[in-house]
């Protein structure tokens, strides 16, 4: 997989690929070397302390519940960042440049320094969070709930999925990350799937902490669930 390693030399990428799990990302889905296949849910975050006792009973049930309907192992990623606020302050520049009134103009400039000044002294982070889903072609030979979590946690190396069964694991990778979608937003978790260049994008971003870009892949306050 070329875009998570700088190509200098074949035998540069030769060395360093084989480190990496991820065999290639395709129609949303990262396939693994191994042959097992995962998505990735980017999730909305809520404020739980702001909820009343009420409330916080009810996502807690719901979770609980949540938790207790999988029959397959999932993981939650929490990535930092690092805010990406010079398109914020470019905005301020402009709307300062093209007001009118004197005071509000010098206001505007205080703000923008003040925003400026602030994030050069102290690293404002903000905070991704993920469900990553598995699916191995393992689990479709083993029964039964031991057979499932044993094909997951211990998939044959060197698996190759055939072109044509790909879409038939992707089928049902995608019907866990629906099941898993609906009972999180039980809980007032929003939930979308990332698609390929997002996939990459988070990727790159993984494999190289000290380069990444700052790029917010998706506005979760702008994603619409659908009914299911």
């Amino acid at each position: 997989m070329e875009f998570l390693t700088p190509k200098k030399t074949v035998s540069d990428a030769s060395s360093t690929q084989k480190y990496v799990d991820v065999k290639d990302v395709r129609d949303g889905v990262i396939v693994l070397r191994n042959g097992s296949i995962r998505c990735v849910l980017l999730a909305s975050s809520i404020n739980f302390d702001l909820k009343s006792s009420e409330e916080q009973d009810a996502i807690i049930g719901q979770y609980q519940g949540f938790l207790n309907s999988l029959d397959f192992p999932l993981q939650i990623v929490v990535h930092s960042r690092r805010f990406h606020i010079e398109p914020y302050l470019e905005s301020l520049a402009e709307q300062e440049k093209h007001q009118e009134n004197e005071l509000l103009r010098f206001q505007i400039s205080e703000y923008r320094n003040f925003v400026q000044s602030l994030t050069e002294v102290s690293n404002i982070m903000s905070k991704f969070f993920y469900v990553v889903i598995p699916f191995a072609p393992s689990e479709t030979q083993d029964g039964g709930l031991i057979g499932k979590l044993t094909g997951m946690l211990q998939p044959k190396t060197g698996t190759v999925i055939p072109g044509g069964e790909f879409e038939t694991y992707r089928n049902q990778l995608l019907q866990r990350a629906e099941q898993v979608s609906a009972a999180l937003s039980g809980t007032g978790v929003r939930t979308s799937m990332l698609g390929t260049e997002e996939l990459i994008e988070l990727l790159y971003n993984t494999y190289n902490p000290s380069v990444f870009t700052t790029t917010i892949m998706r506005n979760i306050d702008q994603v619409e669930l659908s009914n299911r």
